[in-house]
């Protein structure tokens, strides 16, 4: 794995739309056909901020092989009416999206990112350069038993122009600001991904290290697929995937039965199947040790990590366990363990959600992150390409 390319991968992805716009075109370069067919060959199909592929082999096994992902990430989405103005400056109106670490957020040179609807009735990508940032207080202004930060007034970016936020929009899509009529943007860090020697500090490795491993794995796993291959990006993990591009909606059920269908039996066919749940992992912090598990401590540079939960936050159990274990002894990589912290609150992911929506036996997994959800995180390299070697590995077994 070449992660220069990964790093060009998360530039040209600053928000859902433009990572699933990204999947969708290498697909279709890669002679997928852009439509919804169950024919033998490769199918894709984006759909707000949400990408969905398939790869179906000459007589295929009755069976399929899911790789599960999402594209989008924590940060702040300007409001439906996004000027303000306070002490003579420019502001963009945010609300919080997901749960991002909020001060990291701030001082960052800051782009926005997504979609803007045109009075024409279309859709059009956009992506700012840098123009805004969040100021802290300086530490003069501020004490120890200051208030603590406040989600609503603390967190509103200033611009760094005269002009209304939705005219540096336009100009940036080479539209009229009038022409404008709604919008869904993100906001995105701009500093560029960066090798620390066998690190990587880049934002949204939460879930985009995922996304680039699931569509890396099916490019080099379909011309010997005996299997049908499904690759399943969706869109609004982080606010809980209620929505019809997330992993509570229809999307991936719709294409998932009619492929069963051909194959036989739905219910036969669906239960002998296998969903990869690829979210980002945590990592044991050198910082914080007291926040993990004491004996399932998974580190940086240490394989793919099993996500496990009693209570169901991920999906995995015995069974898919040891068929992502075995996946990982095909492609010779390491693999490690992640349970949580009796004490620490457990995340989730779209593993579950899929698991009850299609009955597929399903398994958690991904790569060891530091700092999830800040700005900015830190994941090991090697991680990465065992990652996708351990994926290749599963579509092709």
């Amino acid at each position: 794995m070449n992660p220069r390319d990964f790093i060009s991968f998360l530039s040209a992805s600053p928000s859902a739309f433009h990572a699933a716009d990204v999947v969708g075109q290498t697909l279709v370069d890669a002679s997928f056909a852009p439509d919804s067919a169950l024919t033998p060959g490769g199918h894709v199909l984006v759909r707000g901020g949400a990408v969905l592929a398939w790869w179906v082999p000459d007589n295929p096994r009755p069976r399929l092989r899911v790789v599960g992902s999402h594209t989008d990430s924590p940060g702040f989405m300007a409001k439906p009416d996004p000027q303000m103005q306070r002490e003579g400056l420019n502001q963009v109106a945010v609300e919080i999206y997901g749960g991002p670490i909020l001060h990291s957020w701030f001082d960052r040179d800051l782009a926005f990112a997504g979609r803007i609807a045109l009075a024409d009735g279309s859709l059009r990508l956009v992506h700012t350069d840098p123009v805004a940032r969040i100021p802290n207080l300086a530490i003069h202004l501020t004490r120890p038993d200051s208030a603590p930060l406040n989600r609503q007034t603390h967190t509103q970016p200033v611009l760094g122009t005269k002009e209304p936020f939705l005219e540096v929009v336009a100009r940036a899509a080479g539209v009229d600001a009038g022409d404008i009529i709604a919008h869904e943007l993100v906001s995105a860090d701009t500093q560029r991904g960066e090798m620390l020697d066998e690190l990587l500090a880049a934002g949204r490795l939460d879930n985009l290290s995922s996304v680039w491993a699931s569509l890396s794995a099916l490019l080099s796993a379909k011309d010997s697929a005996r299997d049908v291959l499904v690759l399943a990006a969706f869109n609004h993990e982080e606010v809980g995937s209620a929505s019809p591009t997330g992993a509570g909606g229809p999307l991936l059920e719709r294409i998932v039965t009619k492929l069963a269908a051909s194959l036989g039996d739905v219910d036969d066919v669906l239960s002998d199947s296998l969903l990869v749940s690829a979210d980002a992992a945590h990592a044991a912090h050198p910082n914080y040790p007291e926040k993990h598990d004491p004996t399932h401590r998974p580190r940086l540079g240490g394989g793919p990590v099993v996500k496990v939960n009693a209570n169901q936050r991920y999906a995995s159990d015995a069974a898919t366990e040891a068929a992502w274990i075995r996946a990982c002894r095909a492609a010779g990589v390491p693999h490690q363990t992640f349970v949580g912290n009796n004490d620490v609150a457990c995340g989730s992911t779209i593993g579950p959600i899929a698991a009850t929506r299609l009955g597929i036996p399903t398994v958690d997994v991904g790569i060891a992150l530091l700092s999830m959800h800040s700005a900015r995180e830190l994941c090991s390299v090697q991680d990465l390409g065992w990652f996708t070697d351990a994926l290749t590995a599963f579509y092709a077994e």
